[in-house]
């Protein structure tokens, strides 16, 4: 008998784009059902991270029309990574296997039927991999690369050219309910999850209509609470780069009362002020990214629920 698939795709004022990827996911559930891959309960997950559009009423719409479509709402916008953890965690309890991706059409809904296959050969979670960048910018291109050094540098278990595009059985997913801390990173939790593991690439096409919800200011948001999320790194970076400092200023220091001694005098009015104003912000950075720190410690130990379920649509 085959397994139960979810599909889980979070929604933030998608409302333009909804018609055509629920139109091209029912297809894509038809033809597996008919191939006898996935049971006839499969379903489609549309989660509206409060969206201030119509994309509310569309997912209601596609689930009175058809139930192979269900809907998740939230009772406020929690972000992308709090709207897909809720889907996945809603969907663990009907399904088998989920997939999470994106409503924008980017992620090769093809990929859909690898990923199945893979999933039948034994693997708890399989990744989809862009096997290229060609679509995007040389400045995007770029910071991607250079991010996904970085976490590695940090020791964070992370896949290159890995998004949220991946298959989880019950199994892992049941496993990634025991995480529960606040400032939730997907991709560096999974991959903790340990079970067996495949990889399907695919090419990652242009976004089908509306506006990307992730601008530079996000991306840059997101990367940094990666990394913050999975290494003290940085913080020791911070422990280090003052002890640095401190046996430099004692070399400064004996070089001072060696001069001073000798008699020389020397203006060093630029290299003073150059240092005084380098020492500052040096010191500025390093609170700064102390108080990253601290500021996630408090979120934590508030524990303030991740997500809010206001309704959910779905027939078994």
């Amino acid at each position: 008998m085959a397994d139960v698939l979810y599909i889980v795709v979070p929604c933030y004022n998608e409302e333009e784009v909804l018609p055509e990827t629920s139109a091209r996911l029912k297809e894509k559930m038809s033809g597996l059902i008919a191939a006898g891959s996935i049971a006839e309960n499969s379903r489609v997950l549309f989660v509206n991270d409060g969206s201030r559009d119509k994309t509310w009423q569309i997912i209601s719409q596609l689930h009175d029309a058809d139930p192979l479509f269900s809907g998740l709402k939230l009772s406020r916008n929690r972000g992308h990574q709090n709207a897909l953890l809720a889907g996945l965690m809603t969907a663990k309890q009907y399904a088998d296997m989920v997939i999470s991706m994106d409503a924008d059409l980017q992620d090769d809904i093809d990929a859909i039927d690898q990923f199945v296959a893979r999933y039948y050969e034994g693997n708890d979670i399989v990744y989809g991999v862009r096997s290229s960048r060609a679509t995007d910018t040389a400045f995007k291109r770029g910071t991607a690369q250079g991010f996904y050094k970085f976490m590695r540098l940090l020791g964070v278990d992370i896949v290159d050219n890995h998004a949220d595009y991946r298959l989880m059985s019950k199994r892992a997913l049941e496993a990634l309910s025991q995480y529960s801390e606040v400032n939730i990173f997907l991709r560096g939790i999974v991959p903790q999850l340990g079970f067996p593991t495949a990889i399907v690439t695919y090419e990652r096409k242009e976004r089908f209509a509306g506006e990307s919800k992730y601008p530079l200011k996000k991306m840059l948001s997101f990367a940094f609470d990666g990394i913050t999320s999975f290494s003290v790194k940085p913080i020791r970076f911070v422990t280090v780069l003052g002890i640095v400092l401190f046996i430099f200023s004692l070399f400064m220091l004996i070089y001072a009362l060696i001069t001073k001694i000798l008699g020389h005098t020397v203006a060093g009015w630029s290299t003073l002020m150059g240092s005084i104003w380098m020492i500052g912000g040096i010191q500025l950075l390093c609170l700064g990214l102390i108080g990253e720190y601290v500021g996630k410690v408090y979120s934590e130990v508030k524990r303030r629920p991740r997500y809010i379920i206001e309704s959910f649509l779905n027939e078994e």
